[in-house]
C-alpha cells in the first residue's frame, strides 16, 4: 500500500526548495514515503517530517538533511534544528521552514547535504566550499 501524499505541489516553500535543490548537479527529485525528497543516486533532502519521539506531529514545512560533520554540534546547539524521526538515527538533522527562513543558509545546507552523498563527477561541478 502506498504512502498518501503528504504535500501540495502549490506550497510555496517547497516551491523555492526545489528551485535550490534541483540546481545542484544532476540533482532529481523522487516522492518516497509521501514527501518530496531530492537525490544524487542517493537522497540528500527531504521535505517534511516529525520530530525523533514526535512520530504523531507533522512537521510538513521541514527541511530534513545530511549535516557537514564539522557543522553538526554547532548546529545541534540551535534551537531551531531538530534530530527527526526515522532518518535521524543516520545523522540527518531536521529544520523547519514554516518560521523565518533564511535560503542563503538552506542553500548552504543543501549544499553540505548534497555533498556527502553526491559522486565526484557531481561534486566537481559545484563551486568550492568555503
Amino acid at each position: 500500500m502506498p504512502h498518501p501524499i503528504m504535500f501540495d505541489d502549490s506550497d510555496p516553500i517547497l516551491g523555492k526548495l526545489r528551485e535550490i535543490a534541483l540546481a545542484l548537479p544532476e540533482a532529481t527529485e523522487k516522492i518516497a514515503h509521501g514527501r518530496p525528497t531530492f537525490r544524487c543516486g542517493k537522497m540528500f533532502a527531504m521535505y517534511g517530517g516529525a520530530r525523533k519521539g514526535e512520530t504523531k506531529v507533522r512537521r510538513d514545512h521541514a527541511l530534513l538533511f545530511i549535516p557537514d560533520p564539522g557543522e553538526r554540534r554547532a548546529l545541534e546547539q540551535d534551537e531551531r534544528f531538530y534530530v527527526p524521526a526515522y532518518v535521524g538515527a543516520y545523522g540527518w538533522l531536521g529544520l523547519d521552514l514554516a518560521l523565518d527562513v533564511d535560503w542563503a543558509e538552506v542553500a548552504e545546507l543543501l549544499d553540505a547535504s548534497f555533498r556527502q552523498i553526491a559522486p565526484k563527477r557531481a561534486i566537481a561541478r559545484l563551486p568550492a566550499a568555503d
